[in-house]
């Protein structure tokens, strides 16, 4: 099948490599040319497991190839896919004009029949607007479909190629079946393609990424309130989670969410809810407890040292918002690291794939370091704010040798309290006791 996907961030990238794996022709469009020519050129920009070989692999056997041409990209594809992004505006709202202004140009130019499919995370009704749109503009019947993206940032690859379910909001049979055969390769793992209405796939991502997000304020709420009476929020946890109603997954306590999806589209979610009539309490209450938490790192730091840190070094480990990606977008580190240097603090920071992201943001006001030990030598605590697997299990006694105090803040809980504490470190979780070094 002959497929152009808008857009070549996370989700066109994963999505064009993918479909083009299993035999259609993909075409990926976006409108910075210097980005074309080296994804072209094999060059990746963004860091995902398993995408570097799938777009090489794909390009060499021609079945993938990128354009800044929009023309050349609308010329003569059976299926459109709009994965361009929808980031907040000033009141939270997805900000649309990019998807729109995308479709205006689809319609004016397509020569025939076209399936559209919209994996942007849009709100609710948007598929309504877009039809609209481009049964004014076009004399050609244009099918406007929902088909929500799923993937996580450092898995999209496997989620794409694996998925839970693939969902297609349309309304219309034959376009449905169309995008249908389009993911059996998928899912022949059994997993379900579930048909429905557009608007109900529309909010189906919404609502999936708002609960996934409550469940994480959840459980930092209830960190919080161990740590305020002493109990450890752990037992608590693997109390709850054995429950099968409840399970583990998105129930681990630690500095927050970022990343571009939880962040915008709780906001977003909330302004259908407002604009709706409906005042999205539980929404906004997760993000709140979010932010809170965000900057409950740096809260932790001044309990233990005081309120004036001016002229102390912090070691970071980790300052993507999540593991086994480069993306800093709304990662807790960043709110940490602007605390830090606030107060006077000097910032010396290590990231297995983030660090070129970091310099392009703080210059240099924070030095970055390849390795992670080095990045420890003189300074007086480290704060993990990634749990990266290398960080897991650390060398601790050459820890304790480069670090001034063997002093660990940690957002992620990784280490057990009777290790850190056998070892003579000062450990500081969240919503567990902390451990204090014997003096």
């Amino acid at each position: 099948m002959r497929i152009t996907i808008a857009g070549t961030g996370y989700v066109g990238l994963v999505s064009g490599a993918c479909l083009a794996s299993t035999g259609n022709r993909v075409v990926g469009y976006d409108i910075d040319e210097g980005k074309i020519a080296s994804l072209n050129a094999g060059r990746c920009p963004i860091y995902e497991p398993g995408l570097v070989e799938l777009l090489s692999s794909n390009l060499k056997a021609g079945r993938l190839e990128f354009t800044a041409d929009l023309s050349g990209a609308l010329e003569s594809p059976e299926v459109v896919f709009i994965a361009i992004g929808t980031p907040p505006g000033a009141d939270g709202s997805a900000d649309l004009s990019g998807v729109l202004g995308f479709c205006e140009s689809l319609a004016d130019r397509v020569s025939g029949p076209t399936i559209l499919v919209i994996k942007s995370t849009v709100p609710v009704g948007t598929g309504d607007r877009i039809e609209a749109l481009v049964k004014e503009r076009s004399p050609h019947p244009i099918q406007v479909i929902s088909n929500p993206e799923f993937l996580k940032e450092g898995t999209a690859v496997a989620d794409f190629l694996r998925p839970d379910r693939v969902v297609i909001g349309s309304q219309d049979a034959q376009a449905a079946q169309i995008l249908r055969e389009l993911h059996l390769p998928f899912v022949r793992n059994q997993r379900p393609i579930l048909v429905m209405s557009r608007r109900a796939a529309e909010m189906c991502k919404y609502a999936a990424n708002a609960c996934l997000a409550a469940r994480i304020s959840f459980i930092n709420e209830i960190a919080n309130l161990c740590d305020a009476c002493g109990v450890d929020v752990d037992e608590v946890r693997r109390g709850m989670g054995t429950d099968t109603r409840i399970g583990f997954q998105f129930l681990y306590p630690g500095a927050g969410y970022g990343g571009s999806c939880f962040p915008k589209d709780i906001q977003a979610l909330a302004q259908v809810a407002r604009r709706a009539g409906i005042e999205p309490l539980v929404l906004e209450a997760v993000h709140r407890v979010n932010e809170a938490q965000k900057r409950l790192l740096f809260a932790n730091i001044k309990r233990r040292f005081g309120e004036s840190l001016r002229g102390m070094t912090c070691a970071v480990w980790g300052v993507t918002f999540k593991p086994e990606t480069d993306d800093l977008r709304d990662a807790p580190a960043l709110t940490l690291v602007d605390q830090l240097l606030e107060a006077g603090v000097t910032v010396r920071a290590h990231d297995p794939a983030g660090l070129e992201n970091l310099r392009r943001h703080y210059g240099q006001r924070v030095a970055c370091f390849e390795d992670a030990y080095r990045v420890l030598e003189g300074a007086d605590f480290l704060t993990i704010c990634t749990e990266w697997n290398e960080f897991r299990s650390p060398d601790f006694p050459h820890l304790c040798e480069l670090l001034a105090q063997p002093i660990i803040f940690d957002g992620r809980n990784l280490y057990d309290l009777e290790t850190v504490r056998r070892l003579g470190i000062e450990y500081h979780p969240i919503g567990r006791p902390a451990v204090n070094r014997e003096p």
